[in-house]
């Protein structure tokens, strides 16, 4: 059974461009409930971190500096199927194959700059949530 609860980021190019607000009216209009959110800024150590599964990968270090190069907005959405909802509503990894209508498609710049992170599964999902929201925060 899927779980109801997914991760999300609005990225750094998403963010310094001013498309956080209608990102996030974009994921409430498609039924999300936003259950935590805050802003804050990755060092390059806690991007590393975040990302280490990429570790091997050779846009890792790329992906670090961006990650870590202005603000971002971590959240954790609730839906009935909310990783494969959110996933069809951020639309594919490069904006240029992204369906009309999703996040990446209106506001990503490119493949590396694509405004939004979203879980991959419901595993990544809480693996992810719980590395930006610690047992010391509310998460509703």
């Amino acid at each position: 059974m899927a779980n109801n609860r997914t991760f999300t980021m609005i990225k750094p190019d998403a963010f310094s461009a001013g498309n956080a607000g209608a990102i996030l009216k974009m994921i409430e209009e498609a039924g999300f409930k936003i259950v935590a959110i805050k802003a804050t800024q990755l060092t390059a150590e806690l991007a590393g971190k975040f990302y280490e599964v990429h570790k091997e990968r050779p846009f890792y270090g790329d992906l670090c500096t961006y990650m870590s190069s202005g603000p971002i907005i971590a959240a954790i959405l609730e839906k009935d199927n909310a990783v494969e909802d959110f996933r069809k509503l951020i639309g594919a990894t490069n904006p240029a194959e992204a369906a009309e209508g999703t996040i990446r498609k209106l506001f990503a710049k490119s493949i590396e700059a694509n405004a939004v992170h979203g879980s991959d599964s419901d595993e990544n999902a809480e693996i992810e949530g719980n590395f930006y929201f610690n047992q010391f925060e509310r998460v509703l």
